[in-house]
């Protein structure tokens, strides 16, 4: 019996060994060192990562870090002092001028309906809204999406509060889509109400369940169009208030807002290298965004990408794995209301000379990996799923084309042939705490966030040892 096994186990291995050879024709040695090399990496992600308690500093000794408040000038320094103390060659800060937007104190929100009891609300400001000057209140006129909003007249809408009813679609598994497909609400919603003459705005959050906590995130205003403070409210309510209305019931919205934008601000984005011993000058970014909204502690978003990105280098300079192209780990300054730090790199790195061949983003939380998506060529698109032999003992399955990032996307922009990729982890339960109250530390998985270091090390390592 026991030398049965010794041979079932011999067999399985060399049948992996060959399942991995057969791939773009890349040699058995070859493939037996990427194997290995993955199982090292993801040995001292599970054992000895740091990601878990760099999130915790971060989120527990900083908190949410909106551009242009004190918290992100804290988290500039931390991000700093915390490549320094792992040993890139270099770290440095890029300037940045940065949106300046202030919550102000916390909002008030509440309805009647007809001679009904006063009703409270959860009600968050939108990003870039301006106050209410006091209490504003008004009569509510709802629209169920989009489209039957802007096909309203004028008179429909003039001088009440609007209130956009539209609900993500749940029929979609990847709930990135349907984030995408309604996020208009929140980015046009507020320019349409201007346009109607509307006194207010208020939208149903961007999440796929019922809960009683609201949703903020960037919003816009156009030149020469009246601008109308602009929230959102809880699922929760937005059910409550969407069925009143549809019983017949004339409801009274009152908020209150002290939200006030400021001159712009001078930031950073944070930088550190490892410097490649064959091609220096070709750069593999790898980062996340430094910024969060300013509710809850920024944990998932994104402070799950700074520890991703800074730990994956870490391990591979643990490891003694010496990079043919240089590693460039970023901590992005605002992502979420404007994108200054992605753009100011793009614009950099164009202007420096060097040659960025891949980069790398993870923005979309920290949940179980499920794989990467691929903005780029056919080829890199091959090359990526290419990789799915050595990648599937791990799970990771989704190798597709899709987005790369918000933060890394302009880089296309200024080079023609660098191939963007996003890590892609299970994504259902993340709008549950998108841009709200719930995106603390307490709600990261400690296994689940060193798992996607693994995954983001072993794309890094794979990506460079292959070019």
């Amino acid at each position: 019996m026991k030398h049965f096994k010794l041979f079932s186990l011999i067999l399985s291995i060399f049948i992996g060994i060959r399942g991995f050879s057969q791939d773009k024709n890349i040699p058995i040695e070859n493939s037996q060192k990427d194997s290995l090399m993955i199982r090292k990496i993801y040995h001292e992600a599970l054992e000895n990562g740091k990601a878990y308690g760099d999130l915790r500093e971060l989120c527990k000794n900083i908190g949410n870090r909106l551009s242009g408040s004190v918290g992100a000038d804290m988290a500039i320094d931390w991000g700093y002092e915390k490549l320094q103390s792992y040993g890139f060659d270099k770290v440095y800060l890029q300037e940045v001028m940065v949106p300046h937007w202030e919550r102000g104190t916390k909002e008030k929100g509440y309805f009647k309906s007809g001679k009904g009891k006063t009703q409270p609300v959860n009600i968050l400001a939108l990003g870039g809204s301006i106050g209410t000057d006091g209490i504003l209140s008004g009569e509510v006129v709802m629209f169920k999406s989009l489209e039957e909003f802007k096909a309203a007249s004028n008179e429909q809408v003039e001088g009440r509060i609007v209130f956009l009813a539209e609900r993500m679609n749940q029929k979609n598994i990847n709930t990135f889509r349907s984030y995408s497909e309604s996020g208009k609400i929140r980015w046009e919603g507020p320019i349409i109400a201007g346009e109607k003459k509307a006194k207010g705005y208020i939208m149903r959050s961007l999440s796929l369940s019922e809960n009683d906590f609201p949703n903020t995130g960037v919003m816009r205003y156009k030149e020469g169009v009246k601008k109308v403070p602009s929230a959102a409210i809880s699922t929760n309510d937005a059910t409550r208030i969407e069925k009143l209305i549809n019983e017949g019931k004339i409801i009274t919205f009152f908020y209150e807002m002290n939200c006030k934008t400021y001159p712009d601000k001078k930031s950073n984005n944070v930088i550190g290298e490892i410097t490649g011993v064959k091609y220096p000058d070709n750069i593999i970014t790898v980062g996340g965004h430094l910024d969060s909204w300013d509710v809850g502690e920024g944990a998932h978003d994104d402070g799950v990408g700074i520890v991703h990105s800074m730990d994956a280098v870490r391990i591979l300079k643990k490891l003694n794995y010496q990079p043919q192209n240089t590693i460039r780990v970023v901590f992005f300054m605002n992502e979420e209301n404007g994108n200054r730090g992605g753009k100011k790199y793009a614009k950099e790195a164009k202007l420096s000379g060097q040659n960025h061949i891949y980069a790398i983003e993870s923005d979309a939380g920290g949940f179980t990996p499920r794989g990467f998506t691929i903005d780029g060529q056919n080829k890199q698109a091959q090359l990526l799923k290419s990789f799915a032999p050595l990648f599937e003992p791990y799970f990771i399955h989704y190798l597709e084309k899709g987005f790369g990032g918000v933060d890394i996307n302009p880089l296309k922009n200024e080079f023609d042939n660098i191939a963007l990729f996003g890590f892609a982890p299970d994504s259902q339960r993340y709008f549950d705490i998108h841009h709200n109250e719930n995106d603390v530390f307490e709600n990261i998985n400690k296994r689940e966030l060193h798992l996607g270091v693994g995954a983001i090390a072993s794309l890094i390592y794979l990506l460079d040892s292959r070019y």
